[in-house]
C-alpha cells in the first residue's frame, strides 16, 4: 500500500467490533458495543490475560512520554492510532513536566476522533488529525501538524499498540517506521509496540479472530524478531526491547498477566534517531 491517500469512514457501524472500543472496554470505558464486548469475551475464552496486557500496555504509554518529556527535554509529540480518550492522555503526561509541549493525535475511527475533538476544544497546544497512521505524507502536512510540530527540533513518534493492526502488505510495519524515522531531526525518538506470540497457533487465533471480528481493520500478531526489525538503524534505550510491563516499571507492582496466558505479549521499547 503506498503513502498516497486513503480512504476514511466516518460512519459508526455497531455490529463491527473496533480495536479502539475494545481496548476501551478493557480500560473500563463506557464507550463500546456488544460487538466489542463478544471480541473480547472470546478473546478471554483463551487468552484470560488479556485485559492485564492491555492495561500494562497504557502504562507503558504514559511512562514512556513522562521519561522523554523529563529525562530528554523533549516537547513534541506525534500519538499515531491514538484510542478514546482515557485518565492521563499523552497530551496531559507531558504537559505536566513541561507545559508547553504540543501534542499530535492520529486516528481514524470516527468515534475516538469525536471524543477527542470534543475533549481538546479549547486546547491550543493539542489537536486531532484525522488520517490513516500509514499515511505518513498526510499526517505530517497536516495543517494542525504543521502549526505544532517543529520538525526541525526533536519529535517523539509514538505508534503504541498499533502495528498489530497494519497489515503485511506492500507497506509494513518496519517500512512504515523507517519512513517516519527519514522525515525526523537527530534526537528525536520512536515509541513502539505490538502484540507477539511465538506460539503459530495463537497467532492464528488471534488473527483469525479479529479479522472477523473488526471486518478485516486487522493486521497481525507478529514474533518478537519481527518487532526488532521495526528498530532497525535506531539506538534502542535501556532496557532494550522487551515485555513493555517491564519498560523501566515504576514499582514492582503492575497487573500480571494470569498464568497461562503469557503466551502473548505486548513487546517493544524506544528508539533514538542519532
Amino acid at each position: 500500500m503506498s503513502d498516497g491517500e486513503r480512504p476514511l469512514s466516518t460512519s459508526i457501524d455497531v455490529n463491527v467490533a473496533s480495536v479502539a472500543r475494545m481496548c476501551d472496554y478493557y480500560l473500563g470505558g463506557k464507550d463500546h458495543y456488544p460487538a466489542d464486548r463478544r471480541a473480547c469475551e472470546r478473546l478471554n475464552e483463551r487468552l484470560p490475560g488479556t485485559r492485564a496486557l492491555i492495561v500494562n500496555n497504557r502504562r507503558f504509554l504514559r511512562r514512556t512520554v513522562r521519561i522523554l518529556a523529563a529525562d530528554f527535554g523533549v516537547r513534541q509529540f506525534i500519538d499515531h492510532g491514538t484510542g478514546l480518550p482515557t485518565h492521563d492522555n499523552v497530551h496531559q503526561v507531558a504537559q505536566r513536566v513541561a507545559p508547553d509541549s504540543h501534542v499530535v493525535y492520529v486516528g481514524n475511527d470516527p468515534l475516538v476522533l469525536a471524543h477527542g475533538r470534543a475533549l481538546l476544544e479549547e486546547e491550543t497546544s493539542t489537536a486531532v488529525v484525522r488520517a490513516d497512521p500509514r499515511d505518513t505524507q498526510r499526517v505530517f502536512s497536516d495543517p494542525d501538524t504543521e502549526r505544532l510540530i517543529d520538525f526541525t527540533k526533536p519529535v517523539a513518534v509514538l505508534f503504541v499498540s498499533v502495528m498489530h493492526c497494519v497489515p503485511d502488505d506492500d507497506d509494513t510495519p518496519a517500512a512504515l517506521v523507517r519512513r517516519v524515522a527519514a522525515r525526523l531531526a537527530p534526537g528525536s525518538f520512536l515509541v513502539v509496540s505490538q502484540l507477539v506470540s511465538e506460539r503459530e497457533d495463537i497467532r492464528d487465533f488471534v488473527n483469525t479472530l479479529m479479522l472477523d471480528s473488526t471486518g478485516g481493520r486487522w493486521g497481525s500478531v507478529r514474533r518478537t524478531n519481527d518487532v526488532r526489525e521495526f528498530f532497525r538503524g535506531l539506538d534502542v534505550l535501556e532496557p532494550g526491547l522487551v515485555d513493555v510491563s517491564t519498560w523501566r516499571p515504576d514499582s514492582e507492582v503492575f497487573p500480571r498477566q494470569r498464568s497461562g496466558s503469557q503466551e502473548w505479549i505486548e513487546y517493544g521499547g524506544v528508539g533514538r534517531i542519532g
